[in-house]
């Protein structure tokens, strides 16, 4: 490619040297041979798009989450998006429905797209010429006071014949940024998704945890009157009362993450005011009948996310600034121009004139290699982001699997165990073998057995959620769910 950009070069200034000789006899004559080359190049002018580019950006998010996304750049768009924010508002809000208020309504996001209109403006100016120079001279010789005028036009030739190969670069440039605003968007998406199995597991955590503290609290009440009458030694009674200190200490902290983890689902939405009193179900999504098998995760995940996209143009858009680099190398401005110049009391003269600036002490080669640099830069590090890749979605597709295996044991194990515990406990306090005391311990493992499987289970969604993101996006941060403590577990020294 540069081979043959620079012999268009050197042709090109062959005939507009041989014409501007020519054009020493008219001023029309001057002109006629610069019509061809700019019909040519103004012919392949780029224009704005009517949607900015957006639908790219709206068909990858579509395809990867089924949720729609808007630009909004008009008040009538806002108008439709904040009443289909609050047609979602208006029943409780499940992980899609919240996933959608964000990328209609999240006014980061929005900013965001801001940069891919940039590089359209970028595009569409790198596809334009710069257009004709004129210069315009009056010089007044002082001793006689006759005045000379000079009048000039110039056109940059470099600049209109390397027009071409600077809309590539930008269109290559402007592809990247739209990938950048689809990956954005799909971030966006996989955050919220991931704060709604948040919010909603947090509240019913602290509903869960507020079971145990009510239950802490009358062992301990019951604990103060058996030892006010003699019936119950003072280390019991301090023993229930630790736990019902520590019990309260929990909820309290229940309380503050359900109060977080809504307030990040709030933000991630965009909402605010009475918007953001929004209703979430009582419970998570039930866990699928069976785990999803992928097949080709690796292929999957090179074809279809976004940041090795981006990285791939990125180079490819490198490589064509390179061969621009290489284009004006030892030429960095060609301008070429008709003359007409009057001085007093003589007749017009009129011809041409060519402006070439050669960089003597500068002849491109630090610019080539800063390109060549970059180019080289530019495809390691895509190199880098396929290698993460491969490894990121393997690394997904185990966390998903380990976190469903898990919370199909809470359910299907620990949870029915603790149960048919709490039920041959119930009844031997029905036939007074044991002690209420026992029975309250048995009621907080319960509840601490429930809640872990509540963990479990919202690991398992974050997991599924990290690994859609892993195939179609970029870098999730996967098994960060399955790696958290329970929440709810039991307070330390807790009888039983």
């Amino acid at each position: 490619m540069p081979q043959i950009i620079e012999f268009a070069l050197a042709s090109t200034l062959a005939v507009g040297w041989g014409a501007a000789g020519r054009a020493a006899v008219t001023r029309c004559a001057q002109m006629r041979f610069l019509i061809p080359v700019v019909a040519v190049s103004l012919g392949g002018c780029v224009s704005f798009s009517e949607d900015g580019g957006f639908g790219t950006v709206q068909n990858a998010v579509r395809e990867r989450t089924g949720a729609d996304a808007r630009w909004v750049r008009s008040e009538s768009e806002a108008d439709s998006v904040r009443g289909r924010v609050k047609e979602l508002l208006a029943q409780p809000l499940s992980a899609q429905a919240a996933m959608q208020i964000a990328l209609l309504n999240n006014p980061g996001l929005q900013a965001s797209y801001a940069e891919m209109g940039i590089a359209e403006a970028d595009l569409v100016q790198a596809s334009r010429w710069s257009g004709p120079k004129l210069s315009f001279a009056r010089l007044r010789h002082g001793g006689t006071g006759d005045t000379d005028f000079e009048r000039g036009i110039f056109f940059d030739i470099l600049g209109l014949i390397t027009i071409p190969l600077s809309t590539r670069v930008e269109r290559k440039r402007f592809e990247a940024a739209q990938v950048r605003a689809a990956a954005e968007a799909l971030r966006l998406a996989r955050d919220t998704r991931r704060a709604w199995f948040g919010a909603v597991a947090a509240a019913e955590t602290a509903r869960y945890t507020e079971q145990v503290k009510e239950a802490a609290e009358a062992g301990a009440e019951l604990a103060r009157r058996m030892a006010a009458v003699g019936n119950w030694s003072k280390l019991n009674q301090a023993r229930e009362q630790a736990f019902y200190a520590e019990a309260t200490a929990q909820l309290a902290r229940a309380r503050q993450a359900n109060v977080a983890a809504r307030e990040l689902l709030t933000r991630l939405m965009g909402l605010w005011g009475e918007d953001a009193a929004y209703r979430l179900p009582q419970r998570l999504p039930e866990l699928p009948a069976a785990p999803r098998e992928v097949a080709d995760l690796e292929a999957q995940a090179l074809a279809q996310r976004l940041d090795v996209q981006s990285a791939r143009r990125d180079a490819e858009a490198l490589a064509d600034s390179l061969g621009l680099a290489k284009v004006s190398r030892f030429v960095s401005l060609l301008e070429i121009g008709a003359v007409e110049e009057k001085e007093a009391d003589e007749p017009r003269h009129r011809g041409f004139e060519i402006e070439l600036r050669i960089p003597i002490f500068d002849f491109g080669g630090a610019r080539v290699a800063r390109a060549e640099h970059q180019y080289m830069q530019s495809v390691n590090r895509a190199m880098d982001i396929a290698i993460r890749a491969r490894s990121e979605v393997r690394e997904a597709y185990s966390g998903y699997r380990t976190a469903f295996d898990l919370a199909k044991h809470y359910r299907d194990e620990i949870v029915p165990l603790r149960k048919r515990i709490s039920e041959e406990v119930l009844l031997r306090y029905n036939g007074m073998l044991m002690s209420v005391f026992e029975l309250l311990a048995d009621s907080r493992q319960q509840v601490a057995a429930v809640n872990a499987y509540i963990e479990a289970q919202h690991g398992f969604w974050i997991a599924e959620s990290d690994l859609q993101a892993a195939l179609t996006s970029s870098s999730p941060g996967t098994m960060a769910a399955t790696k958290r403590p329970a929440i709810a577990a039991a307070p330390a020294g807790a009888p039983h």
